[in-house]
């Protein structure tokens, strides 16, 4: 039986290659910021808006849930 996407990759597998040639980036609300982000084929996609030729980052719906909430908790703040 094949390994599900989130096992393979937390065995060090690849992330799922996704056509985001069509992906309908979002940028913030607010207008701040470069970072923009596309929900494609069950995966959210991250982009640098201002270089949107370099690969976008891929999570699955829990890094993104994880990554929302360390964000809304300020674990990366660096101020």
């Amino acid at each position: 039986m094949a390994e599900s996407i989130t096992e393979q990759r937390l065995a060090g597998g690849t992330r799922p290659e996704l056509d985001l040639t069509h992906a309908e980036w979002q940028s913030s609300s607010q207008g701040v910021g470069d970072v923009q982000i596309a929900f494609v084929e069950g995966y959210i996609a991250m982009r640098n808006r201002r270089s949107p030729e370099i690969p976008a980052l891929i999570f699955t719906p829990v890094e993104w849930h994880a990554f929302v909430l360390g964000a809304r908790d300020g674990e990366f703040d660096l101020t």
